[in-house]
Order: structure tokens, then C-alpha cells, then sequence
């Protein structure tokens, strides 16, 4: 006679055996246990039998739909007890722990690059498979994210899901609208003690005081150039590789640093986070709208050693510095004429194209 005791160790027996006798008739993937298989079958027939009451969203699997409701809910049973941080889901919890432990077990064969989870293990592969399973089914490109595809749709659904609450614009990408949200943010609690300059995060202080005490512990092994910072060091080591390993996946182009990568996106995207609070005219990056700044606060901070005259920006004063050095490296591939700007050989060209693009 089966009693209770007979099923627990019989549950535990079937887990500690090798041996998977439940054969899906549809993909062959076998299973220990049969429960497991009717939940896998759901996969392949779309069939979604648990409905939340709330917003009657469905799930294939009664445990998902519980972990749904928790949106609903905002019960996070699963805390840290390292830092008391509350998650809605287990695995959640786990792959936080790993941050604790510094735990990278998922290791790639080909670089031996470690990932603390195995999913960021298999979206790196794909860098060496050059692997692109998600495909728009509108336009047919293909991506090796999933989340980068889900981006890819808004530019065909014209969706901006991410919205300001404090004035309701609306944006594609939600870093954007975290950019977005600072115009919003004059708090900046964090001041420096030497120039009582504020900033919004304490890692932004900490970058700035090195300007301070003039400190480059960091130094390149290559051509023992010194920085301040250990980020800035890694980045320019890819001067040296040629290293550029964030890639636009609707375009293809490269770039060396994260950063560059998300304001590149922008092009892509239209969007303009950056606003400038006395014009309101807004800006794709941060750099643009600083530059910007200048024209209404007549900031010139780059000056000529040699004749004093001051710039806005950088590459203006080393436009300028040609006319000191006499150096002309923009050169007519029609006649040979060397300039010093590149503006000035643009306009030379048009002697040989003929070409009047001003019409009165």
C-alpha cells in the first residue's frame, strides 16, 4: 500500500538517478520525471491554462503565474542575508549572492573570460559564434540578444515604453530616460571639500577629487602614459589592442567603450535626453550639451600658450595652433594644395567640382 513516506522516497530516489525514461514525442528532450515532461509539452502546444485574475495575463506553468502576481503584490519572500536586499524570485536571490561571493563559475572555453551567470556565458559565445537567433519578423534583421531585438520593435511600433512621471516624455531606451531624469534631479548631495563642487553620486566625487591631488597611480605598460583612474587606464589600453568590443547591432559599428556604444544608439533611436535648461534646445550626449552650455555662459576654457587667444572647445584651439606651426595636414587629392582646417579644403574642392551649394 503506497503511503506518503513511500512517495517522498520515491520522489528522492527518481532525483538521485541518472536515468530520464520521459521522452518528449516532439523534440526528444527526456526528462526524470513525468510531471516535468506535461509541464515541457505547454512549450510546444502554446497552451497557457493558468490566467492571472488581475490583468489575465497567462502562463504555461502555475509557478510563473505565482511569481507574476508578486508584480502585483510587490512580496518579495527572498532576502539577502548579507545585505538584507529583497527579491521577488529565488534564482533572483542566487545569481545576487554571487555578487557577495564574487563567484564567476561559468567559465567561456575559447577566451577563459568567467561570468557569474550561465546566461551571460551564452550571450558571450555568441561574440565567437557571431550566433543571431532573434530575428524581426517586420524586417527580418537578426540580433544575438533577445532584449536588443525587443528594442529593434520600437522603432516599428513607434512605442516609447519608458515614461518621465515628472513630465511624461517618453523614450525608447531606459537609459535614456535615466539621462533624462537628472534634468529633473538638482539634488547633488555629494561636495567636493577643496571646490565645493556637487555631484549627484558619490563615485563621481571620487573621480574628481583625483584632479585635486593630481594623483595617476595607474599607469599604461605600453608607453607609460598615467591615470587616475583604473577605468580610464583599461580604456586606453584599447588605443594599443585596437580593441573595440561593444558592437551596434543594427548597424554594425564598433566602439572601445560602453558609453560611446549608448550614445551611439541614439542616432539610431532620435532620442535627445540631454536638455539644456536655458534654451531647451536637447542633445543626444552629455559632451554636446556641455559644449553647448558655453555659447550662453561664453566659457572659453582652452587657451593658446602662444598668442592667448581662448576657445570653447578643444578641437577649435587645435584648429588655431596650426597657424602657428604652419602645419597643413588636410591635403586635395585633385592638386596636392595643403590646408590647416578641414573646413577650408572643403571649400578648395568645389573649385574642382564646380559645386555651389549657397543659392541667393
Amino acid at each position: 500500500m503506497a503511503t506518503p513516506q513511500n512517495d517522498i522516497l520515491k520522489h528522492h530516489l527518481n532525483n538521485q538517478s541518472t536515468e530520464k525514461p520521459h521522452v518528449c514525442d516532439v523534440c526528444h528532450k527526456a526528462f526524470k520525471q513525468n510531471f516535468n515532461l506535461i509541464r515541457h509539452l505547454c512549450i510546444h502546444t502554446k497552451e497557457k491554462p493558468h490566467v492571472c485574475e488581475i490583468c489575465n495575463k497567462a502562463f504555461s506553468q502555475k509557478g510563473d503565474l505565482n511569481s507574476h502576481l508578486r508584480v502585483h503584490t510587490k512580496e518579495k519572500p527572498h532576502i539577502c542575508e548579507i545585505c538584507n536586499k529583497a527579491f521577488s524570485r529565488r534564482f533572483v536571490l542566487k545569481t545576487h549572492m554571487l555578487y557577495h561571493t564574487n563567484e564567476k563559475p561559468h567559465i567561456c572555453e575559447i577566451c577563459n573570460k568567467a561570468f557569474s551567470q550561465k546566461g551571460n556565458l551564452n550571450m558571450h559565445l555568441r561574440t565567437h559564434t557571431k550566433e543571431k537567433p532573434h530575428i524581426c519578423e517586420i524586417c527580418h534583421k537578426a540580433f544575438s540578444r533577445r532584449f536588443v531585438l525587443k528594442t529593434h520593435m520600437l522603432f516599428h511600433t513607434s512605442e516609447k515604453p519608458h515614461v518621465c512621471q515628472i513630465c511624461n516624455k517618453a523614450f525608447y531606451q531606459k537609459d535614456s530616460l535615466n539621462a533624462h531624469l537628472r534634468i529633473h534631479s538638482e539634488e547633488k548631495t555629494h561636495v567636493c571639500e577643496l571646490c565645493n563642487k556637487a555631484f549627484l553620486r558619490s563615485d563621481a566625487l571620487k573621480k574628481h577629487v583625483h584632479i585635486h591631488t593630481k594623483e595617476k597611480p595607474y599607469i599604461c605598460e605600453i608607453c607609460n602614459k598615467a591615470f587616475s583612474l583604473s577605468g580610464n587606464l583599461k580604456r586606453h589600453l584599447r588605443i594599443h589592442t585596437k580593441e573595440k568590443p561593444y558592437v551596434c547591432e543594427i548597424c554594425n559599428k564598433a566602439f572601445s567603450e560602453s558609453g560611446t556604444l549608448k550614445e551611439h544608439l541614439r542616432i539610431h533611436t532620435k532620442e535627445k535626453p540631454h536638455v539644456c535648461n536655458i534654451c531647451k534646445k536637447s542633445f543626444s550626449h552629455s559632451g554636446a550639451l556641455i559644449l553647448h552650455l558655453r555659447i550662453h555662459t561664453k566659457e572659453k576654457p582652452h587657451v593658446c600658450e602662444i598668442c592667448y587667444k581662448a576657445f570653447s572647445q578643444r578641437g577649435s584651439l587645435n584648429s588655431h595652433l596650426r597657424m602657428h606651426t604652419n602645419e597643413k595636414p588636410y591635403v586635395c587629392e585633385i592638386c596636392n594644395k595643403a590646408f590647416c582646417q578641414k573646413d577650408t579644403l572643403n571649400s578648395h574642392l568645389r573649385i574642382h567640382t564646380k559645386e555651389k551649394p549657397h543659392i541667393c
